[in-house]
């Protein structure tokens, strides 16, 4: 079972080459390989999930911050070594739609602007994921900046 999720056929696909050297480091050859997927199934399949892991893993390691973005709110997340912090806006304006204008559009809107941290309850990596799988998107933290700028 992964950590975090499976990786599709596609993204496999697009990783190839990392996938064979992975089986490689393992071990696995190309005839090792097809013939776990023929008669090994579910063996082929924690395979995918450990790589799929050393792949998130290493993508949320590299990353920092985390935006979601909604009709009403922002929530922008900072995942730094021991904590995670959070600012936010929400809209006290029900014609605000943060998916279709930017701040600089709504800056006659009134807003809620708010700051939390959090230390971690699950791993760093694990706590990034849960928020990209409820709709959050990797950044680069420059709405996080912003924001912070507007406090």
């Amino acid at each position: 079972m992964t950590k975090f999720r499976q990786l599709s056929s596609e993204e496999l696909k697009e990783l190839e080459k990392e996938f064979i050297e992975f089986l490689v480091v393992n071990g696995i050859d190309a005839d090792t390989w097809e013939k776990l997927k023929a008669e090994e199934n579910e063996k082929a399949e924690f395979i995918i999930d450990q790589f799929s892991d050393v792949v998130f893993t290493s993508i949320y390691r590299k990353s920092e911050f985390v935006d979601y973005i909604a009709e009403d709110q922002i929530k922008c997340f900072h995942f730094q070594n021991e904590q995670v912090v959070l600012v936010g806006i929400d809209s006290e304006d029900k014609q605000t739609n943060f998916l279709k204008a930017s701040l600089e559009e709504l800056s006659s809107q009134k807003f809620k602007v708010y700051t939390s941290d959090k230390k971690y309850i699950k791993s760093r990596e694990e706590e990034m994921h849960a928020i990209l799988s409820s709709g959050g998107k990797l950044s680069d933290g420059q709405l996080f900046k912003k924001i912070c700028l507007a406090l």
